[in-house]
């Protein structure tokens, strides 16, 4: 009989972005769940406390890290505390993003930076410190980026996000070309629409139920619609799979405009 593909992460060691709400906090607890060690990190550090103690309590073993992205040094300790608390590092999730709703003639300059030195300039610095750290550990592992449909589709009021996210998928592309000979496969997720806190509001709107007429599958994504797709890319179920961006988006990226 043909042994069936595993998608368990025991004895890994995980570290997710943005882990402190939202998709990343998700993320962070379905590892855990999965048997991986995770190191959850972002600004807001007192939120982080609470997802670790909560992996904790189910018997997981987690480690809350202050870190913002955008500052090398940051990261840098990061990565470093992570391995040392938890073990050998082997799977990086960057999901820390934000964005910015202007119309583009009114963004200004500080809009800009503060979108693409968060969505993109700070998944390079994570995944090149991660991969340094693994090259020169000699070991292979994983990077997941966080893209969204906002990489290949236009969308009004977010020229930045758009931009920053289309850099990603693209980066997604290149690091998977140049890590593939030290066993680090790099492949990215694109959400559509996922419901958090912080667009429940909207979402529950009309303007938020007119978007959501619009899904072939006429719903918003929840956060648990993502666990498929990253737990393949980061089990051995995925070994095969790199510089891939797997579209989870009900749709929605190919339905008529």
């Amino acid at each position: 009989m043909t042994a069936l593909p595993s998608f368990d992460l025991s004895g890994q060691v995980a570290l997710v972005t943005g882990a402190s709400s939202g998709i990343g906090r998700h993320l962070a607890l379905l590892f855990a769940a999965a048997g991986a060690s995770v190191a959850l990190c972002a600004r807001r550090s007192e939120r982080l406390a609470e997802a670790a103690s909560e992996i904790a309590a189910e018997g997981g073993k987690a480690l809350a890290l202050a870190c913002d992205v955008t500052n090398l040094e940051s990261v840098t300790a990061a990565v470093a505390a992570t391995e040392e608390g938890l073990g050998p590092l082997s799977i990086l999730v960057n999901n820390a993003g934000v964005a910015v709703t202007k119309s583009f003639l009114k963004h200004e300059e500080a809009d800009w930076d503060f979108v693409l030195d968060t969505n993109l300039k700070g998944a390079a610095l994570a995944a090149r410190e991660f991969a340094r750290h693994l090259v020169a550990k000699g070991r292979g592992g994983r990077i997941i980026n966080m893209a969204s449909i906002a990489s290949s589709r236009s969308l009004l009021g977010l020229s930045s996000y758009c931009a920053s996210k289309a850099g990603l998928a693209h980066l997604t592309h290149v690091l998977a070309m140049e890590l593939a000979r030290y066993g680090i496969l790099v492949n990215a997720i694109a959400p559509a629409y996922v419901e958090t806190d912080l667009n429940r509001e909207f979402l529950e709107s009309e303007a938020g139920k007119r978007l959501e007429a619009r899904i072939p599958l006429r719903r918003v994504g929840q956060v648990q619609d993502l666990d498929g797709a990253v737990l393949l890319l980061a089990s051995p179920a995925g070994a095969y799979i790199t510089g891939a961006v797997i579209a989870v988006d009900g749709g929605h990226a190919v339905a008529a405009i």
